[in-house]
Order: C-alpha cells, then sequence, then structure tokens
C-alpha cells in the first residue's frame, strides 16, 4: 500500500518535529557541559584530587556538606561555592551580605562563618600540622564593587589564588586526604548555586 500525499505530510511533519526536539535537547546538554567544565576546569587546574558534594563528620555526632574538598600543593582546601549573579557587598564582620541586581536586592547569611565551620571540621579529620585552607568562591556572574575579605574569590581567579599541584607537596597531603577521604560520603545536598 503506497501512503497517500497527507501521509506524507504528516510523516514529514513528525520527523521535523522529532529532529528539533533532539537539536534542542542536544543545544541543553552542551550548555550543561559547556557550564560544568567552566566550573571544574579552574578546580582540577588546581587540584590534585577534589571530592564534591560530601559530607563530613563533625566528631559530635552531625554532618557538614562541603561543597569541594581539594588536595592541593598548599594543602586541603576547602571551597564553598556561590552562584550570585549581580553585585555582591558584604565584609567579615557584617551577619547578612546583599547581592543588587538589575532590579532586585536580597541578602544571604554572612559566607565566612559556615566556611570556618567546615575548615575545623577538616582540620580535625586530616590531625595535626596539615595545612587546611578556605575559600569563597563566587562564580564569574558575581561582582564585589566595594571589594571583599580575603578568603573570598571569584572563579576566574582561583587559579591565581591558588597554585597548580606539584608531587612532592602533594605526596607529603596524601596520608590526610586518606584519611578525611574515607569518613567522606556523598551528599544529598546539591551545591548551592544561589
Amino acid at each position: 500500500m503506497t501512503p497517500t500525499t497527507p501521509q506524507l505530510v504528516l510523516l514529514a511533519a513528525a520527523v521535523a518535529v522529532l529532529l528539533l526536539a533532539a537539536a534542542t535537547i542536544g543545544v541543553v546538554a552542551y550548555r550543561r557541559h559547556r557550564a560544568r567544565r567552566a566550573l571544574l576546569d579552574p578546580i582540577e587546574a588546581i587540584a590534585a584530587q577534589y571530592l564534591r558534594d560530601v559530607l563530613l563528620p563533625d566528631g559530635n555526632g552531625g554532618w557538614f556538606h562541603v561543597d569541594f574538598l581539594l588536595l592541593t600543593s598548599i594543602g586541603l582546601v576547602v571551597l564553598d561555592l556561590r552562584d550570585f549573579p549581580g553585585m555582591v557587598f558584604g565584609s567579615e564582620q557584617m551577619v547578612e551580605w546583599t547581592v543588587m541586581q538589575k532590579q532586585r536586592r536580597f541578602t544571604f547569611p554572612n559566607p565566612l562563618g559556615p566556611l570556618y565551620d567546615r575548615l575545623a571540621v577538616v582540620r580535625a579529620l586530616a590531625g595535626e600540622g596539615v595545612p587546611v585552607e578556605g575559600r569563597v568562591v563566587f562564580t564569574d556572574k558575581s561582582s564585589f564593587p566595594k571589594g571583599h575579605p580575603a578568603p573570598v574569590l571569584r572563579l576566574a581567579s582561583l587559579t591565581a589564588n591558588l597554585p597548580a599541584p606539584v608531587a612532592p607537596a602533594i605526596d607529603a597531603l596524601r596520608p590526610a586526604w586518606a584519611r578525611v577521604s574515607a569518613v567522606a560520603s556523598p551528599s544529598p545536598s546539591s551545591l548551592r548555586r544561589g
């Protein structure tokens, strides 16, 4: 049986819709991949290894979520990631920081206090004498027109702020990394993106 012209038109329309849907899915997947690479490339440039979205025990029966924990040449580094597009205003002493966007203004809790808590947990797990540092990293959609505290930086300056991995330094830190990694478990929380 030969298809009629209306059937061919419907078939062609269905194929066109399927191709359009496949192209849309492909574009969305590509954009997500690019956004993920834009986030991970600077981290992978400075870390010999890293853990993402993990829970670490606090020693009192509780847990702390850690966005990123890095094994770097300067020690173990905790990164808290924030994605707040707009101008960010905050200081170490302020209880709340402010984000100003074109038509919107909102506040969020000072991220430094929770960072210091995470650092204390990692220091306890890593052991005495192991260097542990932390940074609150804002994506490049954020700007700081009035400056920011030292532990705060933008993703674009991460590689300038922390050195690339150097084998002897990394090797000396591997036992501490193993201790912390052994007690880390996957976090049900995703990265806080804003």
